[in-house]
């Protein structure tokens, strides 16, 4: 399995699993934070990305197992992770195997029961569809403040405040990414995330107060599946900390999670 990733900074390993229809590069926000200490490699997982999909890349499952099959032919079994979203989910899904280190997992799919899984399959599917249509003026869309609060609402409690830039980036990552129709239709349809752990090493589980996709209830069985974890909430945040609350989230992740100590430039 070749799966395209990026390495940055000196120290011990940590891996970044992005969400469903990002990159690697949706860590940008915070990856020159997390390298002064730590040497990050932020993955493109099958079908995103630089990464070319696989016969199961559509499929939670099929995702799961070309990460795991990944990390041990680049030797990284045991890797301190953190995922978003959908990667969330799959680094909580290392740690059931046993093949991950300290995990934090931000807003984790795959706790939705009941007309929650409705929900989700009915407000993100009309939402790529538009963000698809839209494609060729994202970067006007936007540039603009409103047009920028419009299409990121459901996933950030500020989308006013967030880069333009970037966000143009990501919302053509997942207009560009084939699979997210079938993986959200596989994510609605599936079964619920099991636990618990099979590593002693610690888990926590980051939630945004203000989700709007992952909803706060889900943090309860997210919790119940991994008793051992700790849960932290991100009191300003939506479905992204890391995008959202960039100082918040580094403090929590370096601080809360391993412990030491991070300078972050101005502005970040």
């Amino acid at each position: 399995m070749t799966i395209h990733y990026t390495r940055t900074g000196r120290g011990k390993p940590l891996l970044l699993v992005h969400g469903l229809g990002a990159t690697c590069r949706s860590w940008d926000t915070i990856s020159p934070a997390l390298s002064q200490v730590r040497e990050v490699i932020a993955v493109d997982l099958p079908g995103h990305g630089q990464t070319p999909e696989e016969v199961d890349s559509g499929t939670f499952d099929g995702l799961a197992r070309s990460l795991d099959d990944w990390l041990g032919a680049e030797n990284l079994t045991g890797i301190d992770m953190v995922g978003s979203s959908l990667g969330a989910r799959l680094v909580l899904e290392m740690a059931r195997r046993g093949q991950a280190g300290t995990v934090v997992a931000l807003d984790p799919g795959g706790f939705w029961q009941g007309w929650e899984r409705t929900f989700f399959k009915a407000t993100i599917t009309p939402s790529i569809a538009l963000v698809r249509a839209l494609r060729p003026a994202l970067s006007a869309i936007t540039g603009n403040v409103a047009g920028r609060t419009a299409v990121m609402a459901q996933l950030s409690a500020r989308p006013w405040a967030l880069d333009a830039a970037f966000v143009a980036s990501e919302l053509r990552s997942l207009a560009d990414t084939r699979t997210v129709n079938s993986l959200v239709k596989d994510l609605a349809n599936g079964p619920m995330q099991e636990g618990p752990a099979k590593t002693a090493a610690p888990i926590v589980i980051g939630w945004g107060r203000k989700d709007r996709l992952c909803l706060l209830r889900q943090a309860d069985r997210a919790m119940k599946a991994f008793p051992k974890a700790t849960l932290h909430w991100f009191e300003r945040s939506g479905h992204f900390p890391m995008i959202s609350q960039r100082r918040p989230f580094a403090w929590f992740w370096m601080r809360r999670a391993l412990g030491i100590e991070i300078i972050l430039q101005p502005g970040g």
